[in-house]
């Protein structure tokens, strides 16, 4: 059976067989009192919400064996529910040896390798004329390096793939190069990069991953506290053993704290030096792009994607002479 990816389903009315992994699943009772089955299903090329409508007895104990990450096999009908795709499945179950299942069709990974970005996130520090700064990211990325390798930078949306972290990082260094160019009379460069090297990092604490990068959810303090507080937290430990300054560390706290920028999203103070306001910046864009670039790929030239959550429910438009393929 030929593989058919997220990107590449169409709404039709006819039933085909489909072999994605399980990101989310879980069983919920409808309105009409009766269990039905809520899952998120996905491949490399991206997630699609799927439903099984009035669950049976006999169906509930296969049903119950299906885990986040294992590969399943749906014969499904692709429909529209909110302006976007959606499968409503039929027949659901595990896949077996015989289905001949090529793993690396389901992982998303960043485009990048992940040793090359985690290089480049150190020898970004290397390079800091503050001494200080250089010691606490090198050793804060030594103590972090085997997470880095394939945590995500979120359960869902943005940059929630294999090494996502890193990538969103990476990204952000990237800009925050050009714009220190632009900016550099009033930015200092090393504090602004130490503050991108560091501003997610107790993601890796915050949200669970399993060895393919995917997340089935938060950590008890993840949940709890959230990355910017663990994050403070953590800074001031390693600014205090290491012998940081009390307002270098006070900054750097300070950039994490505010970075989400308002207090619905996680962050009581905006930014109050330009490098905290810049880094802010940085993330959103690499985020918004991210979303942009994730929702376009696959849709054909000249015509729109499905609505975007992340992107305020947008349709976006892919141009005829879009660069993403």
């Amino acid at each position: 059976m030929e593989k058919i990816f997220v990107k590449e389903l169409e709404i039709s009315p006819e039933k085909i067989d489909l072999f994605f992994m399980v990101k989310s699943i879980s069983i919920k009772i409808g309105s009409n009192g009766k269990s039905y089955l809520d899952l998120t299903l996905g491949d490399k090329t991206g997630d699609v919400s799927s439903k099984k409508w009035n669950i049976t007895p006999d169906e509930t104990p296969r049903i119950e064996e299906i885990k986040e990450g294992d590969i399943v096999k749906v014969r499904a009908q692709v429909k529209e529910w909110n302006g976007n795709k959606q499968l409503d499945i039929s027949i659901i179950r595990k896949a077996v040896e015989g289905d001949e299942i090529d793993l690396s069709d389901y992982i998303k990974k960043a485009p990048e390798e992940s040793k090359d970005m985690f290089d480049y996130l150190y020898e970004t520090a290397e390079a800091f004329q503050d001494e200080e700064l250089k010691k606490l990211c090198h050793r804060i990325l030594d103590d972090n390096k085997e997470q880095l390798m394939y945590w995500p930078a979120a359960s869902k949306n943005h940059h929630a793939i294999y090494g996502g972290l890193l990538y969103h990082t990476k990204r952000m260094l990237e800009s925050a190069d050009a714009l220190c160019k632009v900016y550099g009379r009033i930015i200092n460069e090393d504090l602004l990069k130490a503050g991108v090297i560091l501003h997610d990092i107790e993601k890796l604490r915050e949200i669970k991953s399993d060895l393919n990068g995917i997340s089935d959810g938060y950590y008890f303090e993840g949940q709890l506290l959230g990355h910017i507080v663990q994050g403070i937290k953590s800074i001031e430990k390693y600014c205090e053993e290491l012998g940081v300054s009390y307002e270098k560390r006070i900054m750097l706290e300070h950039m994490i704290l505010a970075h989400h920028y308002e207090p619905e999203f996680g962050s009581p103070k905006k930014p109050l030096f330009p490098e905290a306001e810049l880094l802010h910046y940085l993330d959103i864009i690499d985020a918004r792009m991210y979303d942009f670039e994730d929702a376009l790929m696959g849709v054909g030239k000249e015509e729109f994607s499905d609505r975007v959550f992340t992107l305020d429910n947008r349709k976006l438009y892919k141009a005829s002479d879009s660069k993403i393929d």
